[in-house]
């Protein structure tokens, strides 16, 4: 999309979820219930106003199933984006282009699964991985070598970076204890009271060399709910607009889910800067402009090269952007305050956009102190990779 597009014109109005834990005791299909009704009563819409849902094709609750359920009487818009994790942002960007073509006023995005309970991805290629389809051609190449799951194919990624650039596991292991800091300040998260020091990482088992278990992110049961109207509309509504200031996904130069190997270099995230480029036209703003960021961060490695494709330090350095404190509370660029999908909770990123509203509302149990007025959200890599940029209205 050329120059601002939609900026400004849409907003996240309400966010809700349920607990994040590893149990639910109940359905995935209830899950995405509760959490679109807690979204709509945190805007204050009535149910029958929804008109219109954006979510992950990984997603198992239909939004004819949670339509019929809730009572929803029709819907005018609906659309479903791929990659797990990397589309993360892009059903918040589906939305805000339904809203301001007039072809929805009221969509919703939601995540719910019992990811800990049910089926974990951590554990292998899923059924389907099996079928002979173009989808899953790729594994043919890869897990034959030994890369089935989501660590090893990522360690492979931070193995190279760390030959590159110099990086340790304990460089690693800042994000990890970090985002744990901030998680032991949230009630919400699982990990609440339960800091951590890097010692304790550096002790942690090995997962995938080099990765160990505090380098990764939990797997959890919940769901996760936002709310997207016009800006004018959510001007008038109970809580202040998450105002959407610039969204984006981004697909690189020979893209694979997870294993983009035939890269000359492997250890970079070409998508990311795809999508870089598209938030900082449309929103207007360049990296030392940001508030406060919410990185995805299904493994740390990835913390580390998304700081550096964002273009918030040079290539190599993230690891001393990181360790000089820039993404504490009070630094340069708070990040992660809920305490991410390393401390929080796992909700494919969707828990993310919510701690971003908050940031914006100025009510994170982990609030800086200086005026928060823009906020970087990013979903998953290095797979196809999404991205929203979140500011205040005005």
């Amino acid at each position: 999309m050329s120059g601002r597009g939609f900026s400004g014109v849409a907003a996240i109005a309400g966010i809700g979820a349920t607990e994040f834990s590893k149990d639910s005791g109940r359905s995935e299909w209830q899950l995405a219930c509760e959490c679109v009704l807690a979204a709509l009563e945190d805007a204050g819409i009535g149910v029958p106003e929804v008109d219109g849902f954006a979510l992950f094709t990984m997603e198992n609750n239909p939004e004819i199933a949670v339509a019929r359920a809730l009572g929803i009487p029709e819907l005018t818009f609906f659309s479903r984006i791929p990659h797990g994790g990397g589309g993360a942002c892009a059903p918040v960007q589906q939305a805000a282009m339904a809203v301001s073509t007039g072809i929805a006023e009221v969509v919703v995005v939601y995540r719910a699964f019992n990811e800990r309970s049910g089926h974990r991805f951590g554990a292998g290629p899923p059924k389907f991985a099996y079928s002979p389809s173009t989808d899953q051609e790729y594994r043919n190449w890869i897990n034959p070598y030994g890369l089935l799951t989501p660590a090893q194919q990522e360690a492979f990624l931070a193995r190279e970076y760390m030959r590159k650039y110099g990086a340790t596991s304990a460089d690693f292991g800042q994000v990890s204890v970090l985002s744990r800091k901030h998680a032991a300040n949230n009630p919400r998260a699982w990990y609440y009271q339960r800091p951590i020091t890097i010692a304790d990482h550096q002790s942690s088992r090995m997962i995938a060399d080099p990765l160990r278990l505090l380098d990764c992110c939990q797997e959890s049961d919940g769901g996760q709910a936002l709310v997207v109207v016009s800006t004018e509309r959510a001007r008038d509504l109970r809580r202040p607009p998450a105002v959407i200031r610039a969204a984006a996904q981004g697909v690189g130069p020979q893209q694979i889910s997870m294993s983009s190997y035939s890269r000359s270099e492997i250890e970079r995230l070409p998508e990311v800067g795809v999508v870089a480029k598209q938030l900082w036209r449309q929103s207007g703003l360049r990296p030392a402009e940001l508030d406060a960021a919410v990185l995805y961060d299904a493994f740390t490695p990835m913390v580390l090269l998304q700081l550096e494709e964002y273009g918030f330090c040079g290539v190599g350095e993230a690891k001393d952007f990181i360790a000089d404190g820039h993404l504490e509370v009070d630094g340069r660029l708070p990040m992660n305050t809920h305490g991410g999908q390393l401390g929080e909770g796992y909700i494919h990123g969707v828990n993310g956009i919510a701690e971003g509203v908050r940031l914006i509302r100025g009510g994170s149990t982990n609030q800086p102190a200086k005026r928060v007025d823009s906020v970087l959200v990013t979903g998953g890599s290095p797979v196809p990779h999404s991205a929203i940029v979140l500011g205040t209205d005005g």
